[in-house]
């Protein structure tokens, strides 16, 4: 008779490393999609901020114009 191998352990253990490489690559992908997202998001919130800015710049220039004027109404 020949010597009967059980290698069952080996299908078992190749299940295992299939299954977490396809494990490791969905989640690469997953990650990547997550900082695409978070990217545009913060581009997004960064042209916020731009407009939020330009308004505080604006507004700071009128509240000195309007000070000038009050103070030239004041003195007249």
């Amino acid at each position: 008779m020949g010597v009967v191998t059980d290698y069952s352990w080996l299908v078992q253990l190749a299940g295992y490393v299939i299954s977490g490489l396809v494990a490791l690559a969905v989640a690469g992908k997953q990650h990547n999609k997550t900082t695409a997202l978070l990217e545009y998001r913060l581009g997004q919130l960064e042209k916020k901020m731009d407009k939020h800015n330009q308004s505080v710049e604006r507004l700071t220039v009128l509240e000195a114009k309007f000070d000038l004027l009050e103070g030239r109404k004041n003195d007249g």
